[in-house]
């Protein structure tokens, strides 16, 4: 996979809680340096996003219910309302995880499609929190997700237990097929988990270590190296 597919799949993430506003800079950025597709930001962050990164072609996304999804359906709407005013281009709700595990999946479709409805024609993807889940919650949310209009399904916030697995990537493909998008996020901090979780079917990856990631991709170009550098500490 060469450096153009690569940054095509990344969504850049700039989430963590303690990022101040010159490490939030910096990572906008290196961002538009290695022109990565998009990145994620907290809410509060999107309209400085939006206005560091005009011209550069990397879109802005955000997460609205993060990290836990236990907001109301209404509070979504209004943080979806608010990011768009805010030039948000794509939205990654979580969704109503508790409501997951309790097997009220009604109210769990209930919760997406008011994001959905308000987001309009802006993409939505939907974090599972696929740690929390057994692999029969995860169909069922995915499925949920689905039927509520949603354009992805996500694995992981990141803060949460295990991030994504090419297994549940795997099922979650499976699971919605062709027409919804399935992205990996949580723990891909390298060349060689990216390409296992395309490989299981992502095709959007979450990740804080894109820098690492396309370096690694033109090192191998370079040298023709098989193995890859290692991951590092980084993670989202």
């Amino acid at each position: 996979m060469d450096a153009d597919a690569v940054r095509a799949l990344i969504d850049h993430a700039i989430l963590k809680p303690e990022l101040t506003r010159a490490d939030v800079d910096a990572q906008l950025d290196e961002a538009a340096a290695y022109r990565v597709f998009s990145v994620c930001v907290r809410p509060s962050d999107v309209a400085h996003a939006v206005e560091r990164l005009t011209g550069t072609g990397v879109g802005v996304g955000t997460v609205i219910g993060f990290p836990h999804g236990t907001t109301s359906a209404g509070a979504k709407v209004a943080e979806s309302l608010q990011a768009l005013a805010d030039g948000a281009f794509e939205l990654d709700m979580v969704q109503n995880i508790g409501a997951a595990r309790s097997g009220d999946w009604q109210r769990v479709e209930d919760d997406v499609r008011a994001v959905v409805q308000a987001a309009g024609n802006t993409v939505v993807k939907v974090i599972l929190e696929t740690a929390f889940l057994t692999d029969d919650e995860i169909v069922a949310a995915s499925r949920a997700a689905q039927a509520a209009g949603a354009a992805f399904v996500k694995t992981s916030t990141g803060f949460a237990g295990d991030g994504a697995t090419a297994p549940h990537i795997r099922l979650m493909r499976e699971t919605v097929g062709a027409g919804t998008g399935v992205k990996a996020s949580g723990g891909v901090r390298g060349l060689d988990t990216l390409l296992e979780m395309v490989e299981a079917g992502a095709d959007r990856i979450g990740t804080s270590a894109s820098a690492r990631i396309l370096d690694e991709v033109a090192h191998r170009a370079q040298t023709g190296a098989a193995s890859s550098l290692g991951d590092d500490s980084s993670s989202y």
